[in-house]
């Protein structure tokens, strides 16, 4: 009779084996979440042009995360991150100056588990931005063109911050491929390439890009705040090995 057992419970923990490798975690309702009612009617038009289930479905986030969203600006993303990684996931939302918009929105429950950051783009030495799963970087890697930034120390600075395999997020508005670091002041523009160059000089590996925020009839030699047609922008996905 014990050996017995001992085949059934080796056979039912095999089978458990099966079914966990068949199944694995299911993925997350990004549409659902970008529905959640208590998001802001601001927030909402935003989407309209961001994409943001597109852009979650693209990253992945997974509850637990921690996060650190680069150029957080008003909070629009770090937000979504914030409701990707809850309940036990961390967001920091790196700022180079304090933000009022912000400061507002982290007073709602939805950025609960949201820390501000407040460092120039190429200093991340705080021992709380170390082994993170996920860098995103949306709309802002073009202004570090104009600012005194070295960029070359911030993408290192990105890469020590995240642990083996974590991911690095870049979305940002497409400028001409002979234009690339020249135009982020005047067009608020970086050609693709240029991007590329940089980030995977720093040791990232190129995982994929994604066409979801591309509008081809842009001529990419407008400034984006008056472009006559929805602006041309790139989404990458990096790794760290």
């Amino acid at each position: 009779m014990a050996a017995i057992s001992l085949k059934s419970a080796a056979l039912g923990l095999l089978l458990a084996i099966g079914i966990l490798a068949a199944n694995p975690a299911r993925a997350q309702d990004f549409t659902a979440l970008v529905a959640a009612p208590d998001r802001t009617e601001a927030d909402r038009q935003t989407d309209a042009k961001r994409n943001p289930v597109a852009l979650l479905s693209f990253i992945a986030p997974r509850p637990g995360w921690l996060v650190l969203d680069m150029a957080a600006g008003g909070g629009y993303s770090t937000e979504l991150m914030a409701r990707a990684v809850a309940p036990n996931g961390k967001v920091f939302a790196q700022t180079s100056r304090e933000s009022e918009k912000l400061a507002a929105r982290l007073k709602t429950p939805a950025m609960a588990g949201v820390v501000e950051m407040v460092r120039p783009f190429d200093d991340l030495a705080d021992p709380s931005l170390r082994n993170l799963d996920l860098v995103t970087f949306f709309f802002g890697y073009h202004d570090t063109t104009f600012l005194p930034v070295d960029r070359a120390r911030m993408n290192k600075a990105m890469f020590d911050a995240l642990k083996p395999g974590g991911l690095l997020v870049i979305a940002d508005h497409s400028a001409l491929p002979e234009d690339g670091a020249t135009v982020g002041k005047t067009l608020h523009r970086i050609a693709e390439k240029t991007v590329r160059d940089e980030v995977e000089a720093a040791g990232f590996v190129f995982v994929a890009g994604a066409d979801f925020l591309r509008h081809p009839e842009d001529t990419r030699t407008n400034v984006v705040f008056r472009n006559p047609t929805p602006v041309d922008e790139f989404v990458l996905k990096f790794r760290k090995p």
